[in-house]
């Protein structure tokens, strides 16, 4: 039997929220899990829509990598 382990290098990750505040929690507790995975941030992005009722959405796209 032949077990390998492959380390990951890159990941993307989406989340959305009803406010601002909620997503920014979100986004900086799947940071400190990725830590333990020795993935660091690379890139944000970040929007906001508003949908017919007013109401806003918050999301975000984190691309983390491998810290070297």
């Amino acid at each position: 039997m032949n077990i390998s382990f492959d380390l990951i290098q890159d990941k993307v990750e989406f989340f959305e929220a009803d406010r601002l505040q909620a997503l920014e929690k979100k986004v900086q507790e799947q940071i400190e899990h990725n830590k333990a995975i020795m993935l660091g941030v690379h890139h944000v992005q970040h929007a906001v829509a508003i949908d017919e009722n007013g109401r806003k959405l918050y999301t975000a796209v984190v691309h983390f990598k491998m810290n070297k």
